[in-house]
């Protein structure tokens, strides 16, 4: 049998992980015969260890959570791994890309392999893909009579939108969300880099919505 992991790290360097189960193997079919007898070096929580990667997105989707992110990628936006990467790290339903099919995926540090990822051409076939879902659209970014993100109550199922570096979300984002919410900043900056916008966003979710004696 093939492991669907085989290859390079997804650490880079070989020194994460776990080497070769020791002692008598496990029967659960979860567990993946190649990475039993080479060893675990992937990106993944020790709960995890030497399952196979549909076992770990399978297991994931039982626990996933009822909010999906978006983020426009109209100038390849370099953020878009990081938005990947963090959305698997709190269990996101989907990381939706609007705009450009193609990003870097080194930011994502091979997380994309257990996160959903659905692609729109554009905001609006986004919108109409949210509204037929019952999703409510809530866009993050600084702009005129957004409202603080840490007064904010979400919905529970909702799409949080973002826009690229540096423009921020597009009109049409901004027209069709429920709401425009704002992150507080204090400093000099006129922006919060959208890769760790997005991060504050979902966890502020995390804090109103998630349980937490289920997190690792």
């Amino acid at each position: 049998m093939e492991s669907n992991e085989v290859g390079p790290t997804e650490w880079g360097d070989g020194t994460h992980g776990v080497g070769p189960w020791e002692g008598p193997l496990p029967t659960d079919p979860r567990f993946d015969p190649v990475l039993l007898a080479e060893g675990d070096r992937r990106n993944v929580v020790d709960a995890y260890r030497y399952w196979k990667r549909e076992a770990i997105v399978a297991d994931i989707d039982a626990r996933r959570h009822p909010f999906h992110v978006a983020i426009e990628n109209f100038g390849h936006d370099a953020n878009i791994g990081t938005v990947v990467r963090t959305a698997n790290a709190f269990a996101a339903a989907a990381v939706h890309i609007v705009g450009r099919r193609r990003w870097n995926r080194r930011g994502a540090m091979v997380t994309d392999r257990y996160q959903h990822i659905e692609h729109h051409p554009d905001v609006e076939s986004l919108l109409t893909w949210a509204k037929e879902n019952g999703l409510a659209v809530v866009a993050v970014d600084n702009t005129p009579g957004s409202v603080p993100i840490e007064r904010f109550d979400f919905p529970r199922e909702c799409l949080l939108l973002f826009g690229q570096e540096g423009p921020g979300i597009t009109d049409a984002a901004a027209n069709g969300a429920l709401a425009t919410v704002s992150i507080a900043s204090f400093g000099s900056t006129r922006s919060i880099n959208a890769g760790v916008a997005a991060g504050i966003a979902m966890h502020s979710w995390i804090r109103q919505h998630a349980d937490l004696s289920k997190s690792w």
